[in-house]
């Protein structure tokens, strides 16, 4: 025997407010952990002052690195090469990596002959190049 509690004939009604304060909570949190934990640009540890571009897009660390140094020293994936070992070691981060393509970013007081040597090794290794630049604030 089923008991009926209500009193009277009253209907219940549905709850006409929802409370999304918890459902906020979570997108709030998720929102701060994906900020904390994506990666815009990569960082070394390199002091470059690369040159600013109008449009720009992300890179992951599964690209080849090269940075050079206004004062002309050459850095792959983050390790001091010296210039006569710089095809090897391109060759070698090359051969660690999946993508065939190397991330150029060169100080924007760097000589333009040390980046053409980084783009001339990288079209003898049939390598595609990136050149790595800051977005400007227009």
């Amino acid at each position: 025997m089923a008991r009926d509690f209500r009193r009277g004939d009253k209907r219940l009604t549905p709850l006409s407010l929802f409370s999304q304060s918890s459902l906020t909570d979570i997108v709030l949190l998720l929102l701060i952990f994906f900020l904390l934990t994506s990666s815009f640009v990569t960082n070394f540890g390199i002091k470059v002052n690369i040159p600013k571009a109008e449009s720009g897009s992300t890179t992951q660390n599964e690209f080849i690195s090269v940075a050079i140094t206004k004062e002309g020293e050459f850095y792959v994936d983050g390790d001091l090469t010296a210039r006569a070992s710089l095809a090897l070691q391109i060759r070698a981060a090359r051969n660690n990596k999946q993508s065939q393509t190397i991330i150029l970013r060169a100080d924007k007081d760097a000589k333009v002959d040390d980046a053409v040597r980084v783009m001339n090794i990288g079209k003898a290794l049939n390598l595609k190049l990136v050149m790595a630049t800051e977005q400007s604030s227009l």
